[in-house]
């Protein structure tokens, strides 16, 4: 266990509070499980991208 002065704090990318960063904290890096499922809706709904050139065969025209 890590000394309160090692302690390392981030900010839940989602709302912004504190969160310590340890293996106790089940929603790390997010508060809470709220913050993370929000942030998956994002990610799900592409609010949230990672830019690039689509790849011809990629698209979500697949045929399954």
């Amino acid at each position: 266990m890590t000394a309160p002065s090692e302690q390392k704090l981030v900010q839940c990318p989602t709302c912004g509070k504190p969160v310590e960063w340890s293996e106790q904290q089940r929603w790390r890096p997010f508060c809470s499980e709220r913050c993370k499922l929000i942030d998956l809706g994002e990610w799900l709904d592409e609010s949230n991208r990672i830019p690039g050139e689509v790849t011809p065969g990629t698209g979500q025209d697949v045929d399954v």
